[in-house]
Formats: C-alpha cells, structure tokens, sequence
C-alpha cells in the first residue's frame, strides 16, 4: 500500500472518529455522569427518540455501531447501551448483527489494506496457532471469539484471522454464533439498568445486586470470564 493511500485511510478514520467524539460530548456532559436525575434525563430522552420512530432509530444506530466497530472501538459499552434501549432479546440481536457486520468489515478492510503490517506485528507470537486454525478455522475462532478472545482487546481480534488467510464466510458466522452468550448477559445487564432507573429506583451497587435481572447475568458473566482464562492458560501457556 502507498504512502498516500495510508494518509487517506488515516485522515479519513481521524475524522470518522472526531465526529463521533464531537457528537458524544455535545450530547453528554462528562461532569454530570456521577448525577443521578442527569443520566436518568439523557437516557429517558434516548428512550423518547427510540419510541417516536422505532424503525429509524433501530437503522441509524445500527449503523452507528457498524461503523463504531469498523473504527476499533470496544464493544461491550455498546452492548449495554444496546440492552438499556431495545431490551435484552431484541438488543441481542441488533448487537450481533451490527458487530458482527462490523468486525467482518474491518477484516476485509484489513486483509486488504494491512494484511503485511498485521503479519509482521502478531505472526511470531501467534504461530503456533496456525496450524491448529488450518484444520478447522470456523470452529477455533468461534471458541476464541466465546472465550472473548482470551484476553485479547476486542479490536485486535477482529484482524488476527488475517494471519491466517481466513475464508470470510467461516469468520463472519463463527463471529455471528462465538460473540451470542457474551453479547446476550452484557444486554440483558443493560436492560435490567433500564428497568431500575425507568422505576426511579437508587441504582446503588448494592440495588443492582439484588436485582436477579442484573444478578444472574454478571454470575453469566464470570462463568465466561473464568472459561476464558482456562483457555487463555491452556493454549498459550503450553
């Protein structure tokens, strides 16, 4: 890849992201999201533009987070917010899409434009997982991809299967099928916020633990956490 052709790329992502940050910080006021009535105002309005067009919103956010997903951003934060305004089954299901779209994107957009930087940067570390991706690369990422990567951020993830010339069909539904048990519990810990906060209920630490729709999903959320780290020892310690 040129020298130009990198300086676009970069000016171009540079900009996607200031836009966003822009809109974030005229829309939130950071010194306020340790008040109470100030959060429960932002999203009740959220909530208000969501019911006035459904279907609008849906594919404007949607979008939102395609693009969020493409620009390396995290993806857990996403999935909460997700939960709080479309529930825990519904927002399931957009947040997989939409990262999964996403991810699939940014593994094209790499393998295309960064496939020799990737290479150079992760190959030596990784290698001797390439030939157990070889012999079954759908059902390997899958399992990396429920475990949370082993530990890996989220957006490296998305790219590693560069290394391993990976078909796009096999990464999009192993994507698809591995990010579902995560994405669901960090949903439903969302919706079980939205619930508290539309009952104007204090939502103390110690209120959110005795809620079960908040509960169970963080019991959720260790049990995968502590699987992750079975196989984070298990593969990349031997």
């Amino acid at each position: 890849m040129t020298k130009n052709i990198k300086i676009t790329l970069g000016l171009i992502y540079l900009l996607c992201l200031c836009l966003i940050l822009y809109g974030f910080f005229i829309f939130v006021d950071v010194s306020q999201l340790n008040n109470y009535s100030y959060i429960r105002d932002k999203t009740q309005f959220l909530i208000d533009v969501r019911d006035q067009n459904l279907i609008l919103f849906t594919i404007a956010y949607v979008f939102f987070v395609i693009i969020w997903i493409l620009l390396l951003g995290f993806a857990s934060p996403i999935a909460l917010v997700t939960g709080f305004l479309f529930g825990k089954f519904f927002g399931t299901i957009i947040s997989v899409l939409s990262f999964t779209f996403g991810c699939t994107l940014l593994y094209l957009f790499a393998n295309q434009f960064f496939k020799d930087y990737i290479t150079d940067k992760f190959l030596t570390k990784i290698t001797k997982f390439k030939e157990l991706f070889n012999k079954n690369e759908f059902y390997y990422f899958m399992l990396f991809r429920f475990a949370g990567g082993g530990g890996i951020p989220f957006a490296i993830q998305n790219v590693l299967p560069v290394i391993f010339n990976m078909k796009v069909k096999n990464y999009f539904f192993s994507t698809l099928i591995g990010l579902l048990p995560t994405v669901f519990i960090m949903c439903a810990i969302g919706s079980g916020i939205e619930n508290i906060i539309q009952k104007n209920i204090d939502p103390s630490i110690f209120t959110m633990i005795q809620n079960k729709e908040i509960f169970l999903p963080i019991i959720g959320f260790f049990v995968i956490i502590i699987f992750s780290l079975i196989l984070r020892f298990y593969y990349f310690k031997r």
